[in-house]
């Protein structure tokens, strides 16, 4: 069951509706329900008695058109809970709650959780009635090491296979506690608190788990869906401004593979904006989840359209790993290259690359940087999208319209040295 607080006049028959009358809630047709005059919440509750299917997004609607934050003619529902029913498995999703729900969640199980020193630290009076593994922060960290770390603090707690684990941290805290979780014992249960707007719109988001090996990205892995995500946006009031960028470049990717609404409503604000608008945040993460959802229920294992979501990643990965860059800030420079490749392969527009650097930078995100383009070869060879030698690979038609093309190396390295020759013109 899921309850959403109705926030526009708009009634899709994807929900079963309740209406207060005398008193006592009474079941009322959607076609009768858009006659009445603005119920209140109060006097209305609204129910999905099933989990969303593939044409549907989480939020119960069959969209025609693009989906938006609170966007014209379309649904916008303030969803406090749900849950999704993967093929790996049921997730539920626990919205505008703090981390004090956690305790519910758990009901008396024996829980484990996982975060790093700098949210220890930060929170460290939340951690004491719990047993507690904290690790080092930063993605150099989210290592086989690491994992080994983890995995002997398990077999000192105790923990069988009934015992749950909970991450709670950004992207490297979840992928980390998920593969741990998915090899302990052969499985146990495992949940998320993302504590960073990047874990809260994509990271923890899929059930992908894993850690990376050498300059490889998330070379050892599995896709293991999570029991639970609890989302608390009291952790955002202490990410740094560079956090804020590092997880809106994830946003922004939405924007230019599913979304022209919302890559509209990010060019037209700016991070200030975002980060002193609770309201404004809350809907753009609900709004990422739901694309993510939506996308990871038609394709979990990543065999089709879920390569999607790998716009601006392919080469995005590499510099990450050999410039030890924040991962939003080298995704920032994989699209911008993405979007060159685009121009070549699929007729983009130079305005639509245009814009979206113009996008990049109001929220404090690089569009440039000085690269080997040979180092860069050298690790992509060895991305998990290759087959022989081409890569899927995902372009741009146009702003919220994406596809995947596999396409040779040859043209991805012209590509590059095109991009170093270019600079930021």
């Amino acid at each position: 069951m899921q309850r959403v607080k109705l926030i526009e006049k708009y009634y899709p028959t994807d929900f079963a509706y309740y209406l207060r009358v005398s008193g006592k809630f009474q079941e009322i047709f959607p076609a009768d329900l858009r006659r009445k005059k603005s119920p209140t919440p109060q006097n209305l509750r609204v129910f999905a008695e099933k989990s969303p299917t593939n044409s549907a997004s989480i939020c119960g609607e069959k969209r025609k058109k693009s989906a938006s934050i609170c966007g014209k003619e379309s649904l916008c529902l303030e969803v406090m809970s749900y849950h999704v029913s993967f093929p790996g498995g049921t997730v539920n999703y626990y919205f505008d709650r703090n981390f004090n729900f956690l305790s519910e969640i758990i009901a008396g199980r024996k829980a484990i959780l996982i975060t790093d020193n700098n949210i220890h630290s930060l929170y460290q009076s939340s951690f004491e009635s719990y047993d507690t593994i904290v690790i080092p922060a930063g993605e150099l960290h989210k290592t086989l090491e690491t994992l080994n770390y983890i995995t002997e603090q398990l077999i000192g707690f105790e923990a069988d296979r009934q015992t749950l684990l909970i991450g709670i941290g950004g992207g490297m805290v979840t992928d980390l506690t998920g593969f741990a979780a998915s090899v302990y014992m052969r499985g146990v249960k495992f949940g998320f608190v993302p504590t960073t707007l990047l874990g809260m719109v994509d990271a923890a988001i899929g059930g992908k788990n894993g850690v990376n090996f050498g300059l490889h990205k998330n070379m050892l892995g599995t896709i293991t869906q999570p029991e639970f995500l609890l989302f608390d946006q009291n952790f955002l009031q202490t990410l740094p401004d560079e956090e804020w960028s590092n997880g809106f470049a994830e946003v922004i990717k939405y924007g230019c593979i599913f979304d022209s609404f919302l890559f509209d409503k990010l060019l037209s604000n700016d991070l200030s904006f975002f980060r002193n608008n609770l309201q404004g945040t809350k809907v753009l993460i609900q709004k990422c989840v739901e694309w993510k959802n939506k996308t990871v229920l038609e394709d979990e294992k990543e065999q089709a359209n879920r390569k999607l979501l790998n716009f601006g990643h392919t080469v995005g990965h590499a510099i990450e790993q050999l410039h030890k860059m924040q991962h939003g800030y080298a995704i920032s420079i994989g699209m911008v290259v993405a979007c060159r490749l685009s121009e070549k392969l699929t007729g983009l527009n130079e305005e639509v690359t245009k814009a979206l650097k113009r996008v990049l930078v109001r929220y404090n995100l690089p569009i440039e940087i000085s690269f080997d383009a040979n180092q860069i070869m050298s690790v992509l060879k060895m991305d998990k999208k290759r087959s022989n030698d081409e890569i899927d690979f995902i372009v741009l038609e146009g702003i919220g319209k994406a596809r995947i093309e596999k396409i040779s190396f040859d043209m991805i390295y012209e590509t590059l040295i095109e991009y170093l020759h270019a600079g930021n013109h």
